[in-house]
This record gives C-alpha cells, sequence and structure tokens, in this order.
C-alpha cells in the first residue's frame, strides 16, 4: 500500500483557518447561521471548525450539531449486519437559518444528499452550504460541488483519502492510499 501525505502539521492548521475566514466574510456574526457536522466523521471537522471560529469571534454562541444520516443512506439496506444509528445532537431548528453543512472528504455526493434529506426534520433552512476539507472531484455520482474547500485532489475510485485528527488518532493528518499494483 503506498501513501502519500495530502496536509499534515501547520498546512493542515492552517487549511482550517483559511476555511473559518471565508466562513467570516460569507456570514459574519453567525446570528443566522449554524453548522451542522456529518456524523461520524464530519463531526470532528465542525467541531474544529466551531472551535476556530469561536476563538477569532470571541464568542461562544455559535450554534453547532452533529447529524446522523444513517437511515437516510440509498446503500444502508445493503449492509449484511445491523446497522446502528449514531444519536442527533442538534437542539435548535433550522427554520430560516443559513446552514454549513461540515463533512471531512466529499467523494460521490451521496452522504450529502442523505443529510439534506435528514436536516429537513429540524426545519426548511434559508440556505445549505456545503464545507470539506477535501473535494474529490471527480468521483460524483450527483451533482453536488462543496461552497468551501480545503483541498481539492484528483484520485482514482481505487484510492482512499484517509483524515486522521489529533484528538482521535493522535495527529492532524490527511493521506492518499494507493494499491501498489496501480
Amino acid at each position: 500500500m503506498q501513501k502519500r501525505t495530502l496536509l499534515s502539521g501547520k498546512k493542515f492548521q492552517i487549511t482550517i483557518k483559511r476555511l473559518c475566514q471565508q466562513l467570516i466574510e460569507n456570514h459574519t456574526d453567525f446570528s443566522n447561521t449554524v453548522l451542522i457536522g456529518i456524523q461520524p466523521r464530519g463531526t470532528y471537522f465542525a467541531d474544529r471548525v466551531h472551535q476556530e471560529l469561536s476563538e477569532i469571534l470571541k464568542q461562544k454562541t455559535i450554534k453547532k450539531g452533529n447529524l446522523d444520516i444513517t437511515f437516510y443512506r440509498d446503500d444502508f439496506r445493503r449492509k449484511d449486519s445491523l446497522v446502528t444509528a449514531s444519536s442527533n445532537t442538534i437542539d435548535f431548528i433550522i427554520e430560516g437559518k443559513k446552514v454549513i453543512l461540515i463533512d471531512d472528504v466529499l467523494w460521490t455526493g451521496r452522504t450529502i444528499r442523505a443529510a439534506m434529506d435528514a436536516l429537513l426534520a429540524y426545519g426548511r433552512p434559508e440556505k445549505v452550504e456545503l464545507m470539506v476539507l477535501i473535494d474529490r472531484r471527480f468521483s460524483r455520482h450527483l451533482p453536488i460541488e462543496p461552497n468551501y474547500i480545503g483541498q481539492q485532489v484528483d484520485c482514482i475510485d481505487a484510492q482512499k483519502v484517509k483524515v486522521s485528527w489529533a484528538e482521535h488518532e493522535g495527529e492532524d493528518k490527511v493521506i492518499l492510499l494507493s494499491d501498489k499494483k496501480q
């Protein structure tokens, strides 16, 4: 298995700070904007973005929630084992709010489609935007494009993008894994 580092260390942190600055440019004080991390891996990214925005803006009132999409996915019935869902942690209504959906990697777009369906249980947002750390831009099955991108990567379907978070795996790093035969 070949590994290529796409982001790590200082560059990883700078990427998150840059994305937060872009959010501030478009949403100013976040009085009508909420952050929603898509479970499981998008929640780690959403936590980081929330923390960084709170530090930059010197406020703790930015609303953030975590969204489970397990039963909204189009492939959940295809699993051989019993599927268990995580709990949603959204304690606010998104009716009329600007929602920023946050995920670590955008690949086919199916996860984002499921997240948009699941969001409607919390109200009808004014606008939905998408933030991803990594955009695998040539692999879409659905016409979904992010508004905020940490880094775009061109890779084939057989390759895998793995995001590690310091809080969970011990380091901040994005690697591209390739089979040696390719």
